[in-house]
């Protein structure tokens, strides 16, 4: 077997599917869906997502400069496609997907209450890239859902049921098959 060469594309997965909630003061909050988003940074903690300028959600996050990334679970895979796929200049994402809106601590805009983790941002920079515009933002804050601290604090992401995009198609998370650092860690040496 050999391997094709494809023109330029963007095969870069599985990539996290993430809800992206926004609004403006007094009016309805937004819901949208994105599979372009990522950390960019660590320290200040930074991230980006990429919206096509003509989506509903654009216009509302260049004009208030705010968005909260809610993470996918299972449970909320639907709402997420929904999201995807219909418009809120049409519906009213929130209530068509029974989802409550979440007052965030340092922003205006609500995160979404069923996401296990909200992301509060505060955007810094727009780049015009082409199809999209990336919002490179700053994090402000963060919600986590207490259901999945333990009794020392440690908060279990990963028992969440987080979903990923790939392709086209949705996946939970599999099996873990390792840990950052595994490969130089020493092993334990019994002693004699």
């Amino acid at each position: 077997m050999g391997k094709q060469y494809w023109n330029a594309g963007n095969m870069l997965y599985p990539i996290p599917a993430v809800m992206i909630s926004c609004g403006k003061i007094d009016e309805k909050p937004n819901i949208i869906t994105v599979a372009w988003a990522g950390t960019v940074c660590s320290s200040p903690a930074m991230v980006s997502i990429s919206i096509r300028p003509e989506r509903y959600s654009h216009d509302i996050i260049k004009e208030t400069g705010e968005f909260v990334i809610n993470l996918t679970t299972r449970k909320l895979l639907r709402a997420c496609d929904y999201c995807g796929v219909k418009s809120g200049r049409d519906v009213d994402k929130f209530k068509e997907m029974k989802l409550t809106p979440l007052k965030s601590q340092k922003i205006d805009a609500p995160g979404i209450e069923e996401s296990p983790v909200n992301i509060e941002c505060k955007v810094t920079e727009i780049k015009p890239l082409g199809s999209h515009d990336m919002f490179i933002a700053e994090v402000v804050g963060v919600s986590i859902d207490e259901e999945y601290l333990d009794e020392k604090g440690k908060f279990h992401l990963n028992d969440t049921g987080l979903v990923t995009y790939s392709h086209g198609e949705y996946f939970t998370l599999g099996e873990k098959v390792g840990s950052f650092g595994y490969s130089v860690r020493k092993k334990d040496k019994k002693r004699r």
